[in-house]
């Protein structure tokens, strides 16, 4: 059959356990996680879903390293499910592959989900009968929950608490539209099963009880109503709310003309005699009562092009969904991230679940003091629109509060308080008993939302690269699919940020000569500055500058100087160095600017925006002269130098460095607690290390410059980063000027990255020039490290009286100078090149003396490179047994120093022994663990282990 129609034979469904049918028969959908992948690409109904996604999915905390594998394996597995003919590497048409995020190809027939959304969308259009026939058809199709069957430890993915959610809209509308048609009967199935899986949801609950009682059933009504209470009371320690109340009042009633309206609702202040709502209040009530004035629906309009967010909605229904009970959802997010449309979007989204009304206030807490809107005039504003009359209110800011939480006790009121600035400014404006709902939206992290019950934070952070896509498509049409090269690269110079990609997108349409690699054009030209957004650079700046004059001096004068630390993200330490401060200093600003939302922490380091880290460049340069600029540099140059000698001490290495000059500007680097520290270290800071080699001899400070460059080459060695470690040194070389010490130490690290490259010719070509250059400074250690260098080499190019010879000259050199180590280094290679020539048992006792040596020293790189060729003189004299032994114990020790290309090399050596001895299925295992190994980096055995693989297929 055609792959291309392929999707009209299969069907899916995912309102209940996940299924799957190729016409008439059940597929098999495989393991749990597969079928946790599908249900994703399900609920997303032919959306994309990115790997990221489905690997949180998958583990809800500390993803294995070869998880993005996992994902793309159990992909291809349901690909090859739904498609049986599809090769193991072809895509095919079903669910299909789009970068780093996967879709479902679904259409309104094939998929339960969509044919649902269908019908409940024909009932919200129709009315009568019709329409709770197309309710009551719609609510058939569910089986379950969402995706059931596939929760583990009591997590279920908000996605997926999402969509349960639309089943349980849909029971509450089609109650509703069916007690006005007077056709309960026919979705009252529905609603019980409902009302079951939801218990203590006092909105299904209270139409279950009218439903039955339209339906004839009273006496199962009250009875209902007296389990709901208890449960209320048992589990919740509540009273039933004012819907239930007025439910059960209309059970009551015996004519039972209140059941056929939906559930009454009384105002504060009501009698208890039964007296109807209409006719409520009386006359003669003072007016300090709320008058019945329509349900206020204050909430600014949503946005006509809100996109994404598509899981921050998620986790808020689920927190609303949750076991206890939500009153307030406070967002947070940096300047410019979107933080009051989402606000607005969400309050849209959940309004009907709110009849008594919408509030709204902009608190302008990042407004210049005079402006900001205070408790009591926001509390002013709110009784005043719940109906109190305005010479009722009361003057003093807690009998406000007192009347406020009063009047919303027996209602359910949605609530938005936009910017806020801090708890104390929201605290008095949430309800207290009742069941609304605030939502809060502040540019700094509330501290006090941890507190009271009910109250969560949400933050939301930039959108993803798809997300950014859509918001310009929908603002700007087909123009962005004319040019995506463009829209990419609007999007990386936007960092994602909403306000930004808005801003750009209204320039374009403000000017239509304007095409879209013209303003992409415009924003590279720029570097990085606002000044590429035109006139919409304004705009930016006064966003950010809300937060910015909200913080102290210090915190000010710290976020000014940040952009002139090398890369986005950094340290304390390197905080503290780069603002001339403590430690504990640099940590109490840090926390001040991410309680702004001006940086963000993680893994314990602290990242800026590139447009916040641009308006910080403007700052910087309008307020800090270039003598505190430049002293700035200096300082974080100084840390990382200093730190990076400190670092590449526990990784032993063969040749120690000079130690550095102390920091003129009393900067210290960070001590390491041993090689596991300093590795880490090196790999979070190098790219950092590796920008200031560049600036520093740029500025002219080319100690820096070659003091890390050689910090960095054991750290490149261990991690097979030739080509970086060729890239740096070069790099370092060219910025030295006339110093011959430090141009003769380069040379012999770039033959060394030439070594490893295969590119030994260049590498022999430097080594002689490092060693005329020791020669004349009479520096015979160095040389001595040099010649054993040439031996590394010789011995690589076969030619072994050259490579003794070498080593002879080293051994004699460094044994005269008492380096003992060098001295071993230089034993090593004898034995190498005498165990070449054939001389085995001559070549093993030197080799057994070597790793004494090591041993003694402590010196793991040197004990597991005599274990690895100990074994290799094994193998050649047929002791298979010691051979093995021994190859295992090289590569125990150097995964002990994580030293990952040496290990290779063993590996490589054992799949060489079993492929000369006849075995291709042991030296094809020992060759892919070898590949294994070597994955990312960019080292030339990668090559030679697929030739050999190739070869031995």
């Amino acid at each position: 059959m055609d792959r291309i129609t392929m999707t009209s034979v299969l069907s899916f469904a995912v309102l209940g356990p996940v299924r799957a049918w190729r016409g008439q028969s059940e597929i098999d959908l495989g393991t749990r996680q597969q079928r946790l992948i599908l249900t994703m690409l399900l609920v997303r109904a032919g959306s994309a879903v990115s790997v990221t996604e489905l690997v949180d999915l998958l583990w809800e905390s500390d993803p294995p390293p070869s998880a993005n594998n996992v994902v793309h394996r159990h992909v291809g597995i349901l690909r090859r499910r739904f498609e049986p003919g599809l090769a193991t590497r072809e895509s095919g048409s079903v669910l299909i592959r789009d970068g780093a995020e996967y879709r479902l190809r679904v259409d309104g027939e094939s998929l339960d989900l969509l044919r649902f959304r269908r019908l409940v969308a024909e009932a919200e259009g129709s009315s009568g009968e019709p329409a709770v026939e197309f309710y009551r058809e719609a609510l058939a199709l569910w089986r379950d929950r969402c995706a059931a069957g596939l929760q583990a430890g009591g997590r279920i993915h908000p996605e997926f608490v999402a969509v349960d959610g639309e089943r349980f809209a849909a029971v509450r509308a089609a109650t509703d539209a069916a007690l006005r048609a007077g056709c309960v009967h026919l979705v009252l199935p529905a609603i019980r099963l409902a009302a079951e899986y939801e218990p203590l949801d006092e909105a299904l609950q209270s139409r279950l009880l009218l439903a039955l009682a339209a339906d004839g059933r009273r006496a199962e009504a009250l009875a209902a109503y007296a389990d709901i209470e208890h449960r209320l009371a048992d589990e919740l320690g509540i009273a039933p709310g004012a819907d239930l109340r007025a439910a059960r009042d209309s059970l009551l009633d015996h004519d039972g003309s209140r059941s056929r309206r939906g559930p009454a609702r009384t105002r504060p202040g009501a009698p208890s005699n039964g007296t109807e709502a209409g006719s409520w209040p009386p006359g003669a009530l003072e007016l300090s009562q709320p008058s019945r004035a329509a349900p206020p629906t204050q909430l600014p309009a949503d946005h006509p092009y809100f996109t994404g967010r598509r899981d921050v909605v998620a986790a808020a229904h689920e927190l609303l969904a949750g076991e206890h009970r939500t009153t307030t959802l406070v967002i947070d997010g940096m300047p410019g991230v979107g933080k009051t449309t989402f606000a607005v979007h969400l309050a849209h989204r959940l309004a009907a679940r709110y009849p008594d009304g919408q509030l709204h206030a902009d608190l302008r807490g990042f407004d210049n003091d005079d402006s900001v809107l205070t408790p009591a005039e926001a509390l002013r504003g709110f009784l005043w629109s719940l109906g109190v009359a305005p010479a009722a209110i009361p003057a003093e800011l807690h009998a406000q509060a007192g009347l406020y939480r009063s009047i919303l006790a027996e209602r359910r009121m949605l609530i938005l308080l936009d910017n806020c600035r801090d708890w104390d400014q929201i605290r008095h404006l949430l309800p207290g008993a009742g069941g609304s709902l605030v939502i809060a939206t502040s540019r700094r992290r509330i501290t006090g939302v941890a507190g009271p019950a009910g109250a969560h934070p949400l933050h939301l952070d930039l959108l993803t690269d798809a997300e950014a896509r859509e918001l310009l498509t929908r603002r700007l049409g087909d123009a962005t699919a004319a040019a995506p090269a463009a829209v990419d690269e609007i999007i990386r110079r936007c960092g994602r940020l909403p306000l930004a990609l808005a801003l750009v997108a209204t320039r374009s349409v403000g000017r239509p000569g304007l095409s879209l690699p013209a303003v992409a054009g415009e924003l590279a030209e720029a570097d990085g500055r606002l000044a590429g957004f035109g006139d919409a650079h304004a705009d930016l700046e006064a966003i950010f500058s809300w937060s910015y004059r909200a913080l102290t001096p210090g915190a000010a004068r710290l976020f000014r100087l940040l952009p002139l630390h090398p890369n986005g993200e950094l340290s304390a330490e390197a905080t503290a160095a780069l603002g001339g401060l403590s430690l504990r200093s640099a940590r109490g600003l840090l926390a001040e600017l991410g309680a702004q939302l001006m940086v963000q922490p993680g893994d314990g380091r602290w990242r800026m925006h590139d447009l916040l880290r641009a308006y910080a460049v403007e700052l910087g340069e309008e307020h800090d002269d270039d003598a505190e600029r430049d002293a700035a540099i200096e300082r974080v140059h100084d840390f990382y130098r200093l730190s990076a000698y400190a670092a590449q001490l526990p990784l032993l290495p063969q040749v120690p460095l000079p130690e550095p000059e102390p920091s003129s500007h009393g900067v210290v680097g960070r001590s390491f607690t041993g090689r596991a520290d300093a590795m880490a270290w090196f790999a979070a800071e190098q790219r950092v290390l590796t920008d200031i080699v560049a600036r520093a001899g740029e500025r002219g400070q080319p100690d820096t410059t070659w003091q890390i460059a050689l910090a960095l080459q054991n750290y490149f060695q261990d991690t097979a980063q030739f080509k970086q470690w060729a890239a740096v040194v070069g790099t370092s070389l060219g910025a030295t000027g006339d110093d011959p010490a430090a141009q003769a130490l380069l040379h012999r690290s770039l033959a060394g990255a030439c070594y490893f490259l295969a590119d030994l010719d260049r590498g022999l070509s430097h080594l002689r020039r490092a060693r005329t250059l020791f020669d004349r400074l009479g520096r015979r250690t160095e040389q001595g490290h040099v010649e054993n260098n040439m031996a590394e080499i010789r011995l690589e190019q076969r030619r072994y009286h050259e490579a003794i010879g070498h080593a002879e000259a080293a051994r004699t050199l460094l044994s005269a100078e008492g380096n003992v180590r060098g001295a071993t280094t230089a034993l090593l290679a004898i034995a190498r090149a005498t165990g070449w020539l054939g001389r085995h048992l001559e070549a093993l006792g030197m080799f057994v003396e070597a790793r004494r040596q090591f041993e003694i020293l402590g010196d793991l790189h040197g004990v597991g490179t005599t274990q690895a060729w100990l074994a290799h003189t094994y193998s050649m004299i047929n002791d298979l047994p010691h051979a093995m032994t021994t190859w295992q114990q090289a590569i125990d020790t150097f995964r002990a120093v994580r030293a990952t290309h040496h290990i290779a090399e063993v590996l490589v050596s054992i799949g060489d022994f079993h492929s000369a001895n006849g075995d291709p299925a042991l030296a094809g295992r020992a060759w892919n663990e070898a590949l294994a190994e070597l994955d990312g980096t960019d080292s030339p055995m990668v090559r030679r282990i697929r030739e050999r693989l190739h070869w031995h297929r």
